[in-house]
């Protein structure tokens, strides 16, 4: 066999043994899936800037980080756009395979699903430009109107802000629920509403877009809170294959290019 000969099957050999690692590295996909060959999860996309609508396509880190875990095991994401208040019951009901939403990690969800840790996040008091209000505080918040995401955690919050000021004898704070975080800051910006609470990620995506409307105001707050990809209770087979492929996602490198993609702080990592 001439030198030709040999190099051919040197290169099929290397080729051979690069398709075989990346099979080998492959992690299996649970058998238990919505649609075959898929990784079916729930977003609600109206979370900016983990999950958002732009040009009618769901985009933002937990679009990509969800991608690249389906990727990591052998499937095709499919993406269901819903309300944030929907997505355990569609779990539940087996029309997802996992929750991919930026979702809060509190004792009442962790009844319900369980939970793979990703992020560690911090939430804020986001204002009108001025603080015409002179909010300080979640303390200075007795008596005004709040802003937040119905069922997201920022309404925990706000809750535990009224309990706090009748607690205190004085008046609780309006809170205003409404169905997205957009739909907060259009409370606030219009004087529907006084403050509103939001992720740190997202307040400062608010004041970085519309820096003459918006400002933060105080310290953060619940900066030890994590967010989590949740699956159905008790599903071991799919928990673990979502740890691999997490895992997988971090040590490749992608998920700090992501962070760094959509400017959230490197201090959120708890890898």
């Amino acid at each position: 066999m001439n030198r030709r000969g040999f190099l051919a099957i040197a290169v099929l050999g290397a080729l051979t043994a690069g398709a075989a690692q990346a099979f080998a590295q492959q992690i299996p996909a649970p058998a238990d899936l919505v649609a075959k060959g898929k990784l079916t999860y729930g977003t609600a996309a109206t979370f900016a800037p983990f999950e958002y609508t732009k040009d009618g396509t769901p985009t933002g880190f937990d679009i990509d980080f969800g991608n690249a875990i389906a990727a990591k095991m052998g499937l095709q994401p499919s993406i269901m756009n819903m309300e944030f208040k929907g997505l355990i019951p569609a779990l539940q009901g087996k029309r997802i395979d996992i929750i991919n939403s930026a979702m809060y990690i509190n004792p009442q969800r962790a009844e319900q699903v369980d939970f793979i840790p990703y992020m560690r996040i911090g939430n804020e008091i986001l204002v009108q430009k001025g603080n015409p209000h002179k909010i300080n505080g979640r303390e200075d918040l007795c008596g005004l109107r709040v802003s937040v995401t119905l069922g997201a955690i920022e309404e925990t919050y706000a809750r535990e802000v009224a309990k706090n000021c009748a607690a205190a004898h004085k008046p609780e704070p309006q809170i205003l629920t409404l169905p997205t975080a957009q739909d907060a800051a259009l409370a606030l910006r219009q004087g529907r509403a006084d403050a509103m609470f939001d992720s740190t990620p997202g307040a400062v995506k608010f004041v970085s877009e519309l820096p003459d409307v918006y400002q933060i105001t105080g310290k953060t707050f619940e900066a030890n809170t994590q967010i989590g990809i949740a699956v159905r209770k008790g599903d071991s087979e799919m928990k673990q294959a979502v740890e691999k492929a997490v895992a997988a996602v971090v040590k490749d490198g992608t998920y700090a290019s992501l962070l760094k993609k959509y400017n959230l702080p490197m201090s959120g990592s708890i890898f």
